[in-house]
């Protein structure tokens, strides 16, 4: 019997053993120190004065979106003649970006409140662009709260123009080499797209608490965030939020072309991913048993408790206790 299969899989994960260590990771929403506190002026941080004073609710969701189909997902040559930046959707891609947003508003709609709402971080990419403006159709102008250009959340860089020939022997390199480290000649490896997306995560965090994107006295826990990017650059990003470690992020399988992958807020209100999808689901996208553990841990795990059994917290590093 597999382990998440089993009657107990998640049974012990209701321990008090579980509960109450604040982490930076996981104070999103809660009350800091404000800058009088820290002994600056709120005139220097306008910005925080209200957020200071009225704590904005989490989203309640925030959703990751790949990109639809490209040129060049269907010619990789493509890539010899046009900028990385400059590849466009298919009309399948703009179909499935499409699809997506209806996807989200239904998926939204069947909350039944009235006061939700949507905001948008985007990749500058074209192909990322067309799929905010398919996926965007699905919505009222009264619905969408804004967007921002967030380049941070580009695609992983290949080096400009690739040479299609010598770009198929440096995959293959890299699936010796392992797919975090490897660093294409004059481009990125995922190590560095970790680095840009732990500086975006960080941005993520400082507007979620400043209520950036939701005004006072239109302040709601109804709230969704839409990051519209790229397949790498999303499972990178879980990777961060989560602290999955690299062998962990090498068993993740890349997101189909206008896919998505949804963090909701639990009954604690910290983001799991098995609140919207389902264990199935979510072995397919590649979560290990232990993953998993974790994410039911935050289905009712409160903002600032730590999960000491969490495979990324020491334990599994030491073979010799085991």
């Amino acid at each position: 019997m597999s382990l998440v299969s089993s009657p107990t899989f998640f049974s012990r994960f209701t321990s008090p053993r579980f509960r109450r260590c604040c982490c930076c990771e996981d104070t999103l929403g809660m009350p800091r120190s404000t800058p009088v506190q820290a002994g600056l002026s709120l005139g220097r941080f306008p910005e925080k004065s209200a957020a200071s004073v009225d704590p904005c609710p989490r989203p309640r969701r925030i959703i990751l979106v790949r990109h639809g189909q490209s040129q060049g997902n269907v010619d990789e040559s493509l890539y010899t003649r046009v900028p990385d930046p400059e590849i466009e959707l298919t009309e399948k891609g703009w179909r499935q970006a499409e699809e997506s947003g209806r996807r989200i508003r239904d998926m939204i709609e069947a909350d039944n409140v009235d006061d939700w709402r949507v905001y948008f971080y985007v990749s500058p990419y074209k192909r990322t662009l067309q799929t905010l403006r398919g996926l965007g159709k699905a919505f009222g102008r009264d619905r969408i709260v804004g967007v921002r250009e967030e380049p941070r959340l580009r695609e992983q860089d290949f080096g400009n123009f690739q040479d299609r020939e010598k770009m198929r022997i440096e995959k293959n390199i890299r699936l010796r080499y392992g797919r975090f480290f490897y660093r294409f000649p004059d481009g990125e490896s995922a190590a560095d797209v970790y680095d840009r997306i732990t500086g975006f995560r960080e941005t993520l965090r400082a507007d979620i608490d400043i209520g950036r994107f939701q005004p006072p006295g239109r302040r709601s826990k109804d709230m969704n965030l839409i990051i519209v990017s790229h397949g790498l650059t999303l499972r990178v990003f879980l990777m961060r939020w989560y602290k999955w470690t690299v062998d962990q992020f090498e068993s993740l399988y890349n997101m189909n072309n206008g896919g998505m992958i949804v963090m909701e807020t639990g009954s604690g209100g910290r983001y799991s991913l098995l609140v919207h999808h389902s264990v199935e689901e979510m072995q397919k996208f590649g979560l290990t048993d232990k993953m998993l553990m974790d994410q039911n841990w935050q289905k009712t795990a409160r903002p600032g408790e730590l999960n000491y059994d969490c495979f990324t917290s020491g334990p599994s590093f030491f073979t010799h206790v085991d």
